[in-house]
């Protein structure tokens, strides 16, 4: 990665500009593009929605930046929008799920193993395992009720097979708040990393808000409803993890850099060419805000820059399959749940979260009811069974 891309001062701002129809573009092929490149749309979209998030949140309390913040904002509306709209039509809602679930695997395993932070990589663990198994019951979901295989969406790069079960997600609030790093200790990837999850896992939270009302199904209704309420559980645990002691300039700065950071790892490692071309365009947009950011801090806050930054970015996410890390974490850590900001063995757990727990799942569980004696075949269950029946074998349930 250039040591010195950081200084790079990009696209100014008064010369990004769009026009709907490049907007509105050509989408990508739902079976015919790698899986990555739909990861990384996904992440990139979350990025830029939680841009606007954060931006709004500090002109609320901000008079003074207002207008700079409305300016960038605007630029990312639309990068947001040319992002989003890559998502091709023939994705139905859930196959869409899938695919927001292998984002949230993938992007979260290989943040968990480049993460300095023995603490921060611990939480980034936890909640993976959590991810993992809801990419498990959706799966179910898909293949019972569109009678599709999950797989044709993650081409082969993640299992599809019980994590953490989700019943064991649903937790006492105060047991999903977690220790933040400190932010004059803690280097620059841990803090990129704590934004770009948190923003990630937004993004989840807020598809499945509005997603789930729109199915007929009452199990997929309830199966929304609930895995809905475990990532609003992550967006508090990640969000956690930032330093509530960083100003609101501060914040943005490493937003900024947050998004640098993640469209040079897109530019480096995209397959498709015109997929490419759209990082590379945003990754000079993003320097532009970058430069711009970095003026208003030093201005307002009389503090280098550097001192929050450093020089130079990190070594890239790599976007791959982790699948045999994923498969040693849950050997491993499958059994941890929380007490406060601790993680601990199932037997310490807290007697809030048992007692939250008991009473949010006393009238049934649909994590449990969608995926009663599931179990992923290639094809999906119709599929499976009629070729045991063509054998002469009988088929029960």
């Amino acid at each position: 990665m250039p040591a010195k891309l950081l200084d790079s001062k990009g696209v100014k701002l008064e010369n990004q500009r769009f026009t709907w129809k490049e907007m509105v573009g050509k989408p990508i092929s739902k079976l015919d593009d790698d899986a990555f490149t739909r990861i990384r749309i996904i992440l990139m979209n979350g990025i830029e929605i939680d841009a606007l998030r954060l931006k709004h949140a500090i002109a609320r309390f901000n008079g003074e930046l207002r207008v700079p913040l409305a300016q960038i904002r605007r630029v990312e509306q639309h990068q947001a929008t040319m992002i989003n709209w890559l998502i091709s039509a023939d994705h139905s809602p859930l196959e869409t799920t899938i695919a927001y679930e292998q984002v949230a695997i993938e992007v979260t395993a290989a943040v968990a193993q480049t993460e300095p932070d023995p603490y921060q990589a611990q939480t980034y663990r936890f909640g993976l395992l959590e991810d993992f198994d809801h990419l498990y019951r959706y799966s179910a979901l898909l293949d019972r009720l569109e009678g599709k295989d999950a797989n044709n969406i993650l081409q082969s790069y993640t299992d599809i097979i019980p994590g953490r079960l989700t019943t064991n997600h649903h937790r006492a609030p105060e047991d999903d708040v977690r220790n933040p790093y400190n932010c004059r200790q803690a280097a620059l990837i841990t803090k990129i990393h704590a934004a770009m999850i948190t923003a990630a896992e937004y993004q989840t939270h807020d598809y499945y808000m509005n997603i789930g009302p729109t199915f007929a199904d009452p199990v997929a209704r309830q199966l929304y409803a609930e895995i809905a309420s475990v990532e609003e559980q992550h967006v508090t645990q990640y969000g956690a993890l930032m330093d509530p002691g960083e100003s609101y300039l501060e914040k943005w700065l490493i937003h900024e850099a947050m998004e640098v950071y993640n469209y040079y790892s897109c530019v480096e490692q995209e397959t498709n060419p015109r997929i490419k071309a759209i990082w590379e365009r945003f990754l000079d947009y993003e320097l532009g805000h970058l430069t711009t950011v970095k003026g208003l801090f030093e201005q307002y806050e009389r503090r280098d820059s550097a001192e929050v930054l450093g020089s130079s970015l990190p070594e890239f996410i790599e976007f791959k399959s982790q699948r045999e890390f994923v498969r040693k974490v849950l050997t491993d850590e499958v059994n941890l749940r929380t007490r406060g900001t601790e993680f601990v063995d199932r037997s310490q757990e807290s007697t809030a979260s048992l007692e939250y727990r008991r009473h949010i799942c006393s009238e049934g569980v649909a994590a449990e009811a969608v995926s009663a004696g599931y179990r992923w075949h290639e094809g999906g269950e119709l599929n499976t069974k009629s070729d045991i029946k063509s054998k002469g074998e009988t088929v029960y349930g």
